[in-house]
Parts: structure tokens; sequence; C-alpha cells
């Protein structure tokens, strides 16, 4: 009687089995229509103004420390983005690196100060032209002590000559900027080629300030852009001009002159420039009306501007 029982139940289930086998599978869970694709933003051009927030324009200026340590880009520039309701964004390294990020697009417009530099950059193709600014000199710094008796020397050529035999520390900013390229031509003509192996060569990698800095601390020998020197030395209690005089008119090696120009980055290179703004601070920087206040500043504090108006405008109103 159990194994009929047994057989009873194998039958029921076998039998249920087929039949959930046979059973019409059920029907999908309907699927939400996708919801149709929206149209793409337009494309903007690449070469649209760029703006901020506030809907005002914004220039990128990549230029030299020494017109930001200096204080004359905090005196000017006001009058340019109110003028033209624009902001600038200033990246102030030395003038290798400003030409350089110029010539990835990465500023609309450069001011800086190597002539060789900057007419490579206009002979690649990064701006359509150069523009005089202004100009100033370099000096050459040394501690009160003057251990290579260079002071009063009329040759920076002669001084860097008495450095070397000296082998007394000499601080170099050691970042391509444009004061970095005229120490180096100075070592050049004295066919000498810094190396690390020199114990008192010390290259920092550092801008004009760090570097003044450096060598107030450091009893070292310096060459500095006069305006930088003027604005910090209050700071730099250590150093006193060994070449170079006490103004601009008193620098009897005229090797030490040093001319500032401005370069808007071409568009036709790189597309992404603000070039009408970049036109405008050329034009604005150039005026009469600005250059005027390039001649003036510095000079309340320090009874000589720190930089020289030399644009052509300028020139043309002051023959």
């Amino acid at each position: 009687m159990k194994q009929r029982s047994l057989s009873i139940v194998m039958v029921l289930l076998i039998v249920a089995l087929f039949a959930s086998a046979c059973a019409p599978a059920a029907a999908p869970a309907p699927t939400q229509a996708p919801a149709p694709a929206q149209p793409a933003a337009p494309a903007q051009p690449t070469s649209a103004p760029a703006q901020s927030a506030s809907g005002e324009q914004v220039l990128r200026l990549a230029t030299t420390t020494s017109t930001a340590d200096s204080g004359l880009l905090d005196a000017i520039l006001p009058n340019f983005q109110a003028k033209f309701n624009a902001r600038v964004d200033v990246v102030a390294v030395g003038t290798g690196q400003s030409l350089e990020i110029g010539s990835k697009g990465d500023a609309d417009v450069v001011l800086v100060h190597s002539r060789k530099g900057e007419d490579q950059f206009v002979k690649d193709g990064h701006a359509k032209e150069r523009f005089d600014v202004m100009y100033n000199d370099f000096i050459l710094l040394g501690p009160k002590d003057d251990p290579a008796k260079i002071l009063g020397q009329a040759s920076v050529k002669d001084a860097f000559n008495a450095i070397l035999n000296a082998e007394a520390t000499f601080a170099s900013r050691g970042d391509k900027s444009g004061t970095n390229t005229k120490e180096l031509s100075i070592w050049t003509s004295l066919e000498v080629t810094p190396t690390t192996d020199m114990k008192w060569y010390q290259a920092l990698g550092q801008g004009m300030g760090d570097t003044l800095n450096f060598a107030n601390e450091q009893g070292a020998y310096t060459i500095s852009d006069r305006g930088t020197y003027l604005a910090m030395k209050d700071k730099l209690p250590n150093l006193i001009v060994v070449v170079g005089g006490n103004t601009i008119d008193e620098n009897k090696d005229k090797t030490l002159l040093n001319p500032y120009g401005v370069l808007a980055v071409d568009p036709a290179k790189h597309p992404g420039v603000n070039y009408d703004l970049a036109m405008k601070f050329v034009t604005w920087l150039n005026s009469v009306e600005t250059q005027q206040k390039i001649a003036d500043y510095g000079k309340d504090k320090y009874g000589a501007p720190l930089f020289y108006p030399s644009s052509a405008e300028w020139k043309a109103a002051h023959p």
C-alpha cells in the first residue's frame, strides 16, 4: 500500500512538471520608451573672448616679475580695467616663461624684456608685431664689504671678471628670465659658462624678489633691474649698487639698458586668444596718457621713475 502511494505521488509530480514546461512564457514587462535625444548645444567658436561671471571680459597677461614686483602693474592696470570693463589676470614669471606661455596660446598678451626672445616670438608666428613700451636699466648689486673690490667700476664685464677671479658668491635667478638672459650674456662675453661645480655660483630658479632677498641674506652679488631693486630697497639693507650708479643717468655701461616690449598673441596661430582685447591693451599701454603714468611712477617715493616710457606715441608727442 505504501509503495502504491509513492507511485501516485511521483506520477502527479511528473504531470505538474510537464504542465509547467508547456505553459506559455509570461509576456515581458513593457519597457519605457527612451526619451528623445536633446539637440546638442552649438559649439562655441574658440576665438570667443573669455568673460567672467559678471560679464566683464578677461585678458590674460603673461609678464616678467619686474613689472609686478616694482608695483607698476598695480598702479596702472585699474585704469584699463575700468575703461574696458575687463579683468586682467596677471601671470608674473620670468620673460622666458612668459614667452613660453604665449607660445602655447595660454596668454592673450605678453609684456617682457628680452629683445632677442621677443623677435624670435614674432618670427615664429606667435605675434604679428612687437611694440616698444618702456625701458629701465640693469645694475649690479653686492654686499657692503664688496669682497671682489668692484665698487664704482664702469664696465659690468670687468666687474663679472673680478667676481670670477675672487670666487665671490653670485646669486643668479637661473629662471630663463630677461634678467637671467642678460647675466648669462655677460658671462658668455668672458667665455665662461657657470655650472653647479662652481661653488660660488648659486643658480636659484627664482624670481627677482626672491633672488634679491637671497643675495641680501647670503652676502652675494647679483644683477637686477633697477626698478625692482628700488621698490625693495628698504628690505635689502645689506646690498649696495656696485655697478650702475644711483640713477640711470649715472650708469656708464650702456649695455645695461633694459627695454620692454608688448606683444599681442596672434589668433591665426592661436585661435583661442582674445586678440581684440589684447590689441586694446597694447593701444592703451602705449597711449600718451598711460605712458605719462609710467613716467611718473616712482618719482614721489624714489626721486626718479622706475621705468622710462618709449612707445612710438610717446616719442611722437615728445620729440
